[in-house]
């Protein structure tokens, strides 16, 4: 029987599949030998001879008898044929080792592997019952999507809490990761492309170390200032939500990062990383500082551009309700403000003749940053013919449905 790899799925799209041979097989004029060691070992090939300092014959898990001759350097006389052979070889393989290797040389990526104890569920006639392990697949995709983007909102300001703050750019930052199958949902890895995604892993691998210094230190002393500092390593109620997603109903949860061989180590990190491990014992702790990071997070102050894209009020007359897509000013898609009846009534003339208004007034935690306060100072601002067709016609069609919060309404 001929044994298919398995497909890699894009994080954020889990009903598109997307191939590590999409990539294709790389160019052996291109492949540095070194990197394609590191990933061979990585994916659990064993080295078992060959000539040392000149190539080593390297053998698959569970497949004795097949064997890839790899040279040392580039400076082996045949390291470009003995490349070529390797990497045909690899391409051709039914194993999952084999195409993961692949896609490392085409695609530079960063690794990160998740692994949840589970306590045996309910067995069937054939095996685990499927809504049991369906559930616990889907807890595993969805922590580890989330602590990534707990990474990307780090990556981009330091909070601890970012409610509706760069969220939208954080997702859109996701979307070249590429994740393999989660059999059972005890084991899952992210395939992270150094460009473009590097500083999200990076930012992830200081803030778990951070988080979980953080725990043993309130269990060891009953302080929770440690989590404060930790904000600073890229810390937030996002990152400690995502980690109780994570361990909740498991025994217990592994994070390990490996960085992509051909990029080399990021400055600052552990050239090999220690795994991090979080148990059902520091839940607590993390429920604890997810509340504290909420509560703590103070409002902005920010004068906001706009375009008002709703309106309400309970009367013909008096002051309502406006919604503005922000177009400068806040990081975040949309805000909500009441407004007295006079400034109603230039954010409803603005909002007639297609004009974008400001806005000043303090953005506040309570709703995700979604709302402003103590509005004040509304203005339309002047445009002239053809901006105000492109404003219109930005509003009309860029219109992203993952900007549009649930609870915005």
């Amino acid at each position: 029987m001929h044994w298919h790899a398995p497909h890699l799925e894009p994080l954020s799209s889990p009903s598109e599949y997307a191939d590590f041979a999409e990539s294709g097989t790389p160019d052996p004029l291109h492949v540095d030998p070194a990197v394609l060691g590191a990933l061979l070992h990585r994916h659990g090939w064993q080295r078992r001879g060959g000539a040392a300092g000149r190539y080593g014959r390297w053998t698959p898990p569970g497949r004795p008898g097949t064997s890839l001759l790899v040279p040392e350097s580039r400076t082996f006389p045949d390291c470009t044929d003995l490349l070529e052979e390797a990497l045909t070889a690899l391409s051709h393989s039914g194993l999952p080792s084999a195409r993961e290797v692949l896609y490392g040389l085409s695609v530079p990526s960063d690794e990160i592997r998740w692994e949840r104890q589970i306590p045996q569920g309910p067995e069937g006639l054939y095996g685990p019952r499927g809504e049991a392990a369906w559930t616990v697949q889907e807890q595993l995709r969805s922590a580890a999507r989330q602590l990534l983007l707990a990474g990307a909102l780090a990556d981009r300001a330091r909070a601890g809490y970012y409610g509706a703050r760069h969220r939208a750019q954080a997702e859109r930052s996701l979307d070249g990761v590429l994740v393999g199958p989660a059999p059972g949902g005890r084991r899952l890895t992210a395939y992270v492309p150094v460009d473009g995604g590097r500083g999200t892993v990076t930012r992830l691998h200081h803030a778990l170390h951070a988080a979980r210094e953080a725990v043993d230190y309130r269990r060891a002393t009953g302080g929770m200032e440690a989590f404060d500092a930790a904000v600073g390593a890229g810390v937030s109620r996002e990152l400690a939500d995502a980690l109780i997603s994570l361990v909740r109903g498991s025994e217990g949860a592994r994070i390990a990062l490996a960085w992509a061989p051909a990029a080399g180590v990021p400055a600052g990190c552990a050239a090999r990383p220690e795994p991090v491990e979080f148990s059902p014992g520091d839940l607590p702790v993390l429920r604890e500082a997810a509340a504290r990071y909420t509560r703590d997070e103070p409002a902005v102050p920010v004068r906001v551009a706009g375009a008002v894209v709703r309106m309400r009020r309970s009367a013909p007359g008096g002051g309502g309700t406006v919604r503005l897509r922000v177009l400068a000013g806040a990081e975040v898609p949309y805000v909500r403000a009441v407004l007295d009846e006079e400034a109603y009534r230039v954010a409803g003339h603005a909002h007639l003749v297609g004009l974008p208004i400001r806005i000043s007034g303090r953005l506040q935690r309570r709703g995700g940053f979604r709302r402003l306060t103590e509005a004040a100072d509304v203005t339309p601002v002047p445009l002239d013919e053809v901006e105000r067709d492109r404003l219109m016609k930005s509003l009309d069609e860029s219109l992203d449905p993952r900007d549009v919060l649930p609870s915005d309404d």
